[in-house]
């Protein structure tokens, strides 16, 4: 399959794993690099000497291109940037934050630099920072969201339309059919990070995918929005913070409520009922846990066999 994005990251599939917190670690990189996609290691829940040992793993568990996600945000992402350049990552992920910061910097050292944002304004802003590529993500993904709450498809033709820069669609996309809507509105790639949690080789515990795969729809909301925009299933502490939001209680009420440690608690630890559970929509149409080629081989299928039928529309 070629494209813009797929000859970019020197991939087989334009398919990218999410870099999440606590479920994208070396095993889930390397297995969607090796299934074709482009696997990222997420590094917003790891120190920089554990960021660089899930690198070392990755390089020796696959040979085809994985990147780096990270969030501007992490208090130590320049010791994070640092490894990324010493490792000589083929690719780096960023979001919440500017683009302006890094671009140039990781442009020097020979990597590209693909950033996550979610309304026209910032897409603009990563053309004037000569970013290599874009995701738009909607508001059905799971994990920290836009404020804007557009959705994927609402947002893929507007960010089209602001930039020429290659786009990746993210946000409640799982199968071929999603990929092939996505590409239809002019995306050129795909993000899944909800599918990829579920998988095999997610580092995210047995509690949890457990959890997911048995979701109805609705059993996921948009929560936290006084502190940054979350999805969360809708478990005891959900319904803390619901009920707290519905008091009028303020951004450092809720920050007491939150306490540190509650995603690690939720996804990595599995405490279901108290931890943090962050997943996206598209969960509810998930109900089994495939390794990450399984999953590529079946989205390549199924996006095949529906463009081949609707050519004979």
């Amino acid at each position: 399959m070629s494209n813009r994005i797929a000859s970019l990251l020197g991939i087989k599939y334009p398919i990218i794993a999410g870099g999440m917190v606590w479920c994208s670690g070396w095993k889930l990189a390397s297995a969607v690099s090796n299934a074709g996609g482009l696997g990222l290691i997420g590094s917003g829940s790891m120190s920089p000497e554990v960021l660089k040992e899930h690198i070392q793993k990755c390089k020796r568990a696959t040979n085809n291109p994985f990147g780096v996600n990270v969030p501007l945000i992490h208090h130590n992402s320049v010791q994070i940037m640092d490894v990324i350049m010493e490792e000589k990552i083929p690719v780096v992920f960023t979001s919440a934050g500017s683009p302006m910061i890094w671009t140039k910097k990781l442009h020097e050292k020979g990597i590209k630099v693909i950033h996550v944002i979610a309304n026209t304004k910032f897409a603009v802003k990563c053309e004037e920072a000569g970013v290599d590529a874009i995701v738009a993500e909607g508001f059905e993904a799971g994990g920290h969201n836009g404020k804007e709450e557009t959705t994927t498809m609402v947002l893929i033709p507007q960010i089209c339309k602001a930039t020429g820069l290659p786009l990746i669609a993210a946000g409640g996309i799982a199968t071929g059919k999603g990929m092939l809507a996505a590409f239809a509105l002019g995306a050129e790639g795909i993000q899944m990070g909800t599918r990829f949690a579920l998988s095999k080789e997610s580092s995210a515990s047995k509690e949890f995918k457990e959890i997911c795969i048995n979701l109805k729809d609705g059993d996921t909301m948009l929560s936290l929005k006084k502190i940054t925009p979350t999805r969360l299933i809708k478990n005891e502490f959900y319904k803390k913070i619901e009920e707290a939001e519905n008091r009028g209680v303020n951004k450092d009420g809720l920050l007491e409520i939150l306490g540190s440690g509650r995603s690690k608690r939720g996804i990595f630890d599995g405490d279901i009922k108290e931890g943090e559970l962050e997943i996206g929509q598209i969960s509810s149409f998930i109900n089994e846990i495939q390794s990450s080629k399984e999953i590529i081989d079946g989205i390549i299928v199924e996006y095949n066999d529906r463009l081949n039928t609707l050519k004979t529309i």
